[in-house]
């Protein structure tokens, strides 16, 4: 209800200015908001992980605390039972070694393989045997010797040698921090001699019979501890910036350095082990008897094992639970306190199993602590009892069990104390730790291995210390700045999609904000749209107009605008360019809107060549021209040109801040983002794209979730398409290797990867091969992708990305649409397996096994018409119960007829009959459905072949759409899809390839850009005349023949000043009110023509092409601020307090403008109307007085002003556009009224600001001209690379006719193939099930085995099997990528934009242009 009053307001308002209140109101244009629902699912995903992380890690090191009880020499359990579980923590240390060995192990066979330097390696597999040796000594020698809190505690001293490390290397920000690693290194040398203190006092008071050999195994415990704290010296070298050549070198092999070290880890472990229960330890004390590992007890070895998977599972879930808490911005929550506390909760659970299960030991006496102690000698515990039973002799053998002194057991609590104490100040650097969303694990932590035995002192101190550094530009500490250019390509879009795309790059210039200020997301981006096919000739005139799709794409950026800021475009300009025009919008949030119009006339259309345009536009010649400032002409330099005075600062004006700013950023960080003129997306889902290329260098591209979108029967099929394609097979390909295909409709590509050899160089190739027709232009998208897997790049996918596009919603488009994909598809991807040992060599994401299964989807996807047919076969035998080999021959008649159709008729008669088709396969999939349920009734089990495969595949795409809550309604249209398998997958198929030598675009194929504009049907007058050297045409209507009359009878005597047009142009067009005035238009050919000037009542919007053509232009200066500071002619000052201050400009260049020009720059005219001027001067004002402070003044003064402006338009009507003289009068009238009123007020501060705001108010489009390096350079290019193809007929037919041979070798090879595999089942169903057939036995659920026998043919087995086994592998794939997108939204939605509603962004909240220059340094690079 408040929405809908808050709208009429506005309504309201709006109307009372104009008789046309009313606008669009695009979907999605509203402000975003975090949603409470991602708040309390953020929060609750950081509980959880902390929970899960404080749980396994108290699991892992509880377990490893039992079974060292367990194996002590002190335990009373058999000599065999001590024995196995020895071998159990022997276990526990070797599995993380053996993941780190299997995982580096794939990554040097698999991935990549960097030869390592010898001298670093044996550095490293030094340290890590005498880590290993530690570890092994600590939990194998020494804790079995020591009672179960000593050896909770004693693990706390593994920190010591981090700790003099920070000390030596003085790691700390601030000095006076030095003091945690000297607390920590104090303590934990307190915590030592107190541990010795207190095996002092038992041996002297005799506790449990110790003796002085306890002092060896605290020396040892000590030593050991120290060998263990090695293995995180990297971690304080690395934040030193000390062996940094050697640090980086280490991560080029070091996959291969964790191969050798785990081998040579594991083999230290067993040494250990030998060497110490076999050689020292004879067999009468302890030492190894080999027959005593035949366990006869069972549930002796259940319980090893179960603690030994506890162990092992939990310790490897803590530290993966643990990257996770970091990577959603939760390290103090989820990740720092929950390992903190592992310690003191292992404590506290203790102690409440001691004093709730010690109870019930029978035979225990429990008068006190001494009695009790003395009394568990004599009780005799049952296997399910004996880990309560050893853990309570284990705490008795403490100073509590003394009958002498108690008061020892203080000392054992205070080395708990203060070892906790020690790594908790050692690791105090975890707290303050700063991340990025989805941070890399190596930037998280240092090394890849983690000690389980250890978990919570691991996981802190393997934690990388964000301390400072010295700061360089490869360094990864604070996110790096990046800019972003999003290039969509427009053909022949509709008004509603054309809405689409403006509306989303409106919401991410709301999104970034001033471009002038930080963003936390750290980017900047401009906004460019490449028009196709943008003009049209006039059939009459022969003029060069702007099509049909132009204009709806101006009044689509016109009511965009006003719907986010309320008011008229301000910097508007116009731009003649060789290739056609150009338009150049600045965005509300002062970032930048470019719209290319494409003439393809005089440059090749289409979208490969539009992206090659804007990748040679953006990345070569933007990117030259911003490293070789100095090689631009001085009086063409952009960046000079846009410098104005301010005060005695230098300034750039909004056009020209992204080109300063990627001065500083590298090519790494320049970012394509690629969409087709229809997408409509929303910030989150730019910003989730750039973090993937942002952490990981070696991806080259990124691509998002793409919905479709529309209505009817063909979009509910592709919505199902879509949804199992991205659930599935995207998903596979991501994790298992790298994505094929990165869509060109919403895909974010790095500048680096795409300037790389081999890529934008060959992506330039025009086709002159029947090959490269099919493989270059019908699928440029997925040739792009294959290039850069080609080059070593990465491609991934985000699953969290959201893009929405239209999809074809006729059957005829979709089949056409289709055309193109198919054989495209097909030829890349053989592309990519013909280099695939090459690829695998070059790219570490492609692995042989990844080859073997695109192969397999290959060859899967080339037998799709075959096992569709076989399937129809089944179909007929299920609902007509026909004999398998004649419903094969029944099955088959319907393909083979439509390859004949395909042949001999045309494309659309082709479409035709697939729709008939397509229907009676869908009543027929429909009667198989639910013939196939009905055998499973009858048959009284659904364990058989097909009903296993049928419900098989509903539960894992149920499950599959459950775990995406969002998209769970797509589910629905998975029967469409069902019913739509033989039209998709054998019609569709039969006719690509059919048709694979028609390369037509065959989508959005329409006249309608070549439309003649309306011209006026009621001429009085139309001749041609020559007046001396003059060619004059002339044109008189009806209805303005007496104007005409008047006009020149009364203007004769006056004089025309050519038109004259600068770089900038600094003239206000007007139409006039009452009497137009005549003009004249000095064109290069001297053509003049004379039509009616618009009267009051013909002036409106509606006869767009009605304009008067003799003109007379005077030139002036109503230009803004901005513009007038460009030319060092003005001799009028923005901040001048006079009121007479405006001089006329000098001389300016002329040049002549195209036909188009005028008529585009009449659409942007219309904000000098009174309706519209009232409200963006209120808007104006609104926001450069936006500071709270000035809320009254502000308002004072919008009431003010805008009473003038009634005033002085009083007599003039809502739609009028004002004069050039009334213009300037308005000037003067609302200049002088502001700064009286402000000096009044003593607030001189203001006047500048207000009188910008009123320029901007005021200023018309301008009309430019590139710069002469720009206008060079798009010559060239055009010249090289996209000069419009000019092709013969001959050619053309040669063309064809390899095409049509093409394809009539793919038709050949695609079909014997499934030809073959039909005929090979119709024979094994010829010669009988009884003969060659697999048997598998009839179940019945709950019942035995009936007897029966299901008979199966071995090919139809075989091929479900493996297309099940694919299913498998895809779901598993998913379910891993959906944890890591969850990670990846959780981590986004704690760092999301939080949009404040505040009265200081003028009405409705909405942010108006910031016309307040970026501030620079004036450098000779920047001024020539």
């Amino acid at each position: 209800m408040e929405e809908l009053k808050a709208r009429g307001k506005k309504r309201e308002g709006r109307h009372g200015d104009t008789w046309d209140p009313f606008q669009l109101n695009p979907v999605g244009s509203e402000k975003e908001s975090k949603r409470r629902c991602f708040q309390f699912a953020q929060y609750l995903v950081a509980v959880l992980v902390g929970m899960a992380v404080i749980t396994s890690a108290v699991i892992a090191k509880g377990s490893l605390l039992v079974l060292s009880t367990m194996s002590s020499p002190h335990s009373r359990r058999p000599a065999n039972e001590k024995q196995f579980y020895m071998l159990m923590l022997v276990f526990c240390l070797v599995f993380p070694n053996f993941l780190v060995f299997l995982k580096s192990l794939w990554r040097v066979t698999f991935k990549s393989f960097v030869p390592p330097n010898m001298k670093t390696m044996s550095f490293i597999c030094a340290v890590e045997c005498l880590v290993s040796l530690g570890t092994s000594i600590l939990v194998l020698i020494v804790m079995p010797q020591f009672d179960v809190l000593t050896n909770l505690f004693i693990s706390g001293g593994v920190c010591i040698v981090s700790a003099i490390l920070q000390i030596v290397y003085r790691l700390q920000t601030e000095t006076w921090k030095i003091i945690f690693p000297i607390c920590s290194l104090t303590l934990t040398i307190t915590g030592y001699c107190l541990l010795g203190v207190d095996y002092m006092v038992r041996v002297s008071s005799h506790v449990d019979n110790e003796s002085d050999d306890c002092y060896i195994y605290i020396g040892l415990g000590i030593f050991a501890s120290i060998l263990v704290s090695i293995c995180w010296w990297e971690n304080p070298l690395q934040a030193t910036n000390r062996m940094q050549k050697k640090l980086a070198e280490l991560d080029g092999f070091r996959d291969f350095v964790c191969v050798i070290s785990s081998i040579l880890r594991i083999i230290v472990i067993g040494g250990v082990y030998l060497f110490y229960y076999k050689v020292i330890k004879s067999e009468d004390d302890g030492g190894i008897i080999w027959s005593d590992f035949n366990l006869d007890d069972g549930v002796v070895l259940k319980i090893g094992l179960v603690l030994l998977f506890m162990q092992a599972f939990f310790s490897a879930a803590s530290h993966w639970f643990g990257v996770v808490a970091c990577k959603i911005h939760a390290v103090r929550m989820s990740f720092a306190l929950p390992v903190c506390c592992t310690g003191p909760a292992i404590l506290l659970l203790g102690l409440l199993l001691f004093l709730t299960q010690a109870e019930k030991l029978d035979g225990a006496e429990h008068a006190n602590m001494t009695e009790f102690c003395g009394s568990l000698s004599r009780v005799i515990a049952e296997n399910e009892t004996a880990i309560i039973l050893e853990l309570t002799r284990s705490i008795c053998r403490t100073s509590l069990a003394s009958y002498y002194f108690q008061w020892p057991f203080s000392m054992l609590v205070l080395e708990g104390v203060c070892m906790w104490l020690g790594f908790v100040s050692c690791t105090y650097h975890v707290w303050k730790i700063k991340v990025q969303r989805i941070e890399r694990t190596s930037q998280l932590f240092v090394r890849r291995l983690y000690e389980s035995a250890f978990i919570d002192l691991s996981l802190l101190l393997n934690t990388k210390m964000k301390v400072a550094r010295a700061q360089n530009e490869e360094s990864q500490d604070d996110i790096q700045n990046c800019v972003i250019y999003l290039c969509a390509t427009m053909w022949h879009e509709t008004y509603d999609e054309m809405l689409k795309i403006l509306t989303s790059m409106f919401r991410l210039d709301r999104y970034r904000g001033d471009p002038k200020q930080e963003h936390k997301d750290c980017f900047d981006f401009e906004c460019h749209i490449y028009v196709d096919d943008a003009f049209m000739t006039e059939k009459e005139t022969g003029k060069r107009l702007v099509n049909t799709y132009v204009n709806d794409l101006i009044q689509v950026v016109i009511e965009v605008y006003r719907v986010f800021t309320n008011k008229e475009p301000d910097d508007v300009s116009i731009i003649e360019a060789p290739y056609g025009g150009r338009l150049m919008f600045v965005m509300p949030e002062g970032n930048m809107l470019y719209v290319h119009l494409k003439d393809k006339a005089l440059i090749r259309n289409k979208k490969r060549w539009s992206q090659i345009m804007y990748l040679y536009y953006l990345l070569g010649w933007k990117g030259y021209i911003v490293k070789n400032p100095k090689k631009i002409s001085r009086q063409n330099n952009p960046l000079r040109a846009s410098l104005v005075s301010l005060d005695g600062e230098s300034y750039l004006l909004p056009q020209e801040d992204n080109d300063n700013k990627r001065r500083f950023i590298s090519d790494d960080h320049t970012y394509i983002l690629a969409l087709d003129g229809d997408t409509d997306f929303q910030p989150k889902a730019v910003i989730l794209l750039v973090d993937r290329l942002r952490m990981y260098y070696s991806v080259g591209a990124a691509c998002g979730r793409i919905h479709p979108t529309g209505m009817g029967p063909m979009v509910w099929y592709q919505k199902f398409e879509y949804a199992v394609g991205h659930w599935l097979q995207k998903t596979a390909e991501h994790v298992f290797g790298s994505v094929l295909c990165s869509p060109g409709c919403f895909s974010l590509f790095r500048g680096t990867a795409l300037m790389d050899d081999n890529v934008l160089k060959r992506y330039t190739t025009t086709a002159s091969r029947a090959s490269e027709y099919v493989q270059y232009d019908q699928g440029e998208d997925r040739w792009l992708c294959t290039l850069l897997l080609q080059q070593g790049w990465r491609v991934e996918y985000n699953a969290a990305s959201d893009a929405y596009t239209n999809s074809p919603q006729e059957f005829k488009e979709f089949y056409n649409q289709r055309r193109r994909w198919g054989p495209s598809t097909l030829a890349n991807t053989l592309d990519l397996l013909h280099s695939g040992l090459e690829t695998v060599k070059r790219n570490s994401s492609i692995s042989r096994l990844y080859i073997f299964y695109q192969m397999f989807t290959v060859g899967s996807s080339i037998l799709g018409p075959a096992s569709v047919t076989l399937m129809i076969a089944g179909a007929f035998q299920f609902v007509f119960k026909i004999a398998g080999t004649y419903s094969i021959i029944i099955a088959s008649v319907p393909p083979v007829f439509y390859i004949m159709v395909c042949f001999v008729t045309k494309s659309n008669t082709q479409i035709t009959i697939a729709a008939i088709m397509s229907v009676l396969y869908a009543f027929l999939m429909t009667a198989s459905f639910f013939s196939i349920i009905g055998d499973m009734v009858m048959q009284g089990t659904f364990l058989t072949p097909t009903g296993v495969f049928l419900v098989s595949m509903t539960i894992m795409y149920l499950v599959t759409a459950l775990l995406h809550p969002e998209e769970f309604g797509m589910i629905v249209y998975g029967l469409m899809y069902f019913i739509c398998i033989p039209s998709g997958y054998l019609l569709l198929t039969i006719y690509s390839l059919v048709n694979m030598h028609n390369v037509s675009w065959g989508t959005r194929e329409t006249n309608k850009g070549e439309e003649v504009v309306k011209r006026n049907t009621n001429l009085l007058c139309d001749r041609n005349c020559k007046l001396c050297c003059w060619d004059m045409r002339l044109q008189v209507t009806q209805e303005t023949e007496n104007l005409m009359i008047q006009q020149i009878t009364s203007q004769i005597a006056q004089q025309a000043r050519p038109l004259a047009i600068t770089n900038q142009e600094h003239t206000q067009q007007g139409a006039v009110k009452k009497e137009p005035q005549p003009k004249v238009d000095k064109r290069m050919e001297a053509d003049f023509d004379v039509s009616g000037a618009k009267t009051p009542d013909s002036s409106s919007s509606d006869e767009p092409d009605r304009k008067p053509v003799i003109r007379f232009q005077d030139q002036s200066s109503d230009s803004s601020d901005e513009n007038d500071d460009k030319q060092s002619s003005i001799s009028r000052s923005m901040y001048s307090d006079d009121d007479d201050d405006f001089n006329e400009l000098e001389d300016a260049e002329e040049f002549p403008i195209s036909d188009w020009v005028e008529p585009v720059k009449e659409e942007f005219l219309k904000k000098l109307t009174y309706a519209n001027m009232k409200r963006n001067l209120q808007e104006q004002i609104r926001y450069v007085l936006r500071n709270k402070n000035e809320d009254e003044t502000c308002e004072e003064l919008v009431a003010l002003l805008t009473d003038v402006l009634n005033r002085e338009l009083s007599g003039d009507g809502p739609e009028d556009v004002l004069s050039e003289s009334r213009l300037e009068e308005l000037r003067h009238a609302l200049e002088s009224q502001a700064r009286h009123y402000l000096r009044s007020a003593k607030m001189d501060r203001l006047v500048k600001r207000v009188k910008r705001a009123i320029d901007k108010t005021l200023t018309a489009p301008q009309v430019q001209k590139l710069d002469e390096g720009e206008q060079d350079f798009w010559i060239k290019l055009i010249e090289r690379y996209l000069k419009p193809i000019v092709e013969t007929k001959a050619h053309q037919e040669e063309v064809t006719r390899e095409l049509k041979s093409l394809r009539n070798k793919a038709v050949f090879l695609y079909f014997i193939v499934n030809i073959l595999w039909v005929v090979a089942t119709f024979f094994l169903q010829a010669i009988g099930n009884d003969v060659i057939s697999i048997k598998i036995p009839k179940y019945i659920p709950g019942k035995n085995i009936t007897g029966e026998y299901l008979k199966v043919e071995p090919l139809s087995l075989m091929f479900l099997l493996s297309f099940a086994v694919l299913l498998l592998v895809q779901f598993l794939a998913m379910l891993y990528h959906r944890v890591y997108t969850l990670i990846h939204v959780v981590s986004y939605r704690s760092t999301e934009k939080d949009y404040k509603n505040s009265d200081d962004y003028g009405e409705a909240g909405m942010t108006l242009e910031n016309i307040t220059a970026n501030k620079i340094d004036t450098d000779d690079d920047v001024v020539m």
